[in-house]
């Protein structure tokens, strides 16, 4: 599955639009699994649902004409930081009128997972890692692929450019500066 992946995905940049159609079902459960991860530490009564999540996901997909697809672990990177994107922008927009009137605080756990018993701000988790990108780009880079992407330190590795060890050195580097950053919000 990953070798027809990258095949329609290179299709696909050479100007095959086809390939997109078939590079779909290859990867839609995958999506959908990542993107129901995703929702399941957001707040109780959240109204965005998965397959909208992924929906709206893929319309974004569709649209990036100018990205230079590698293979299916660069898809899924791409893939998760647009749904990263999707979450913020709608957390922003719903705490928009409250201005931080019950907002808690981002629990992470030993992957960096939201905790189901703590609402989670995404928010404040985007703010800390943009910070985090100022600082240093490639351990902002390693959160997003394995917290929003569900990647594995090799396919992060490859994405990056990096050995599986840099990678899983600079997660655990990461996790202490985000949680020491999400502890003074």
């Amino acid at each position: 599955m990953t070798a027809d992946a990258t095949t329609l995905l290179l299709a696909w940049r050479q100007g095959d639009t086809s390939a997109l159609d078939r590079l779909l079902p290859l990867v839609y459960q995958e999506l959908r699994r990542r993107a129901h991860k995703y929702l399941a530490g957001q707040r109780p009564g959240h109204t965005l649902q998965t397959t909208a999540l992924v929906h709206e996901a893929y319309l974004q997909i569709v649209n990036c004409r100018d990205v230079r697809w590698q293979d299916r672990s660069h898809f899924l990177a791409v893939s998760a930081n647009l749904m990263r994107r999707i979450l913020v922008d709608y957390a922003r927009a719903h705490n928009a009128g409250k201005r931080g009137a019950g907002v808690r605080p981002v629990s992470l756990d030993d992957h960096l997972e939201f905790a189901r018993e703590k609402s989670a701000d995404l928010a404040a988790l985007d703010d800390a890692l943009q910070a985090l990108s100022e600082i240093d780009p490639r351990k902002s880079k390693v959160v997003e692929l394995k917290f929003f992407g569900g990647l594995e330190a090799d396919e992060i590795g490859e994405v990056l450019g990096v050995s599986p060890q840099t990678v899983l050195r600079d997660w655990k580097l990461a996790k202490v500066w985000l949680l020491r950053e999400l502890a003074r919000t």
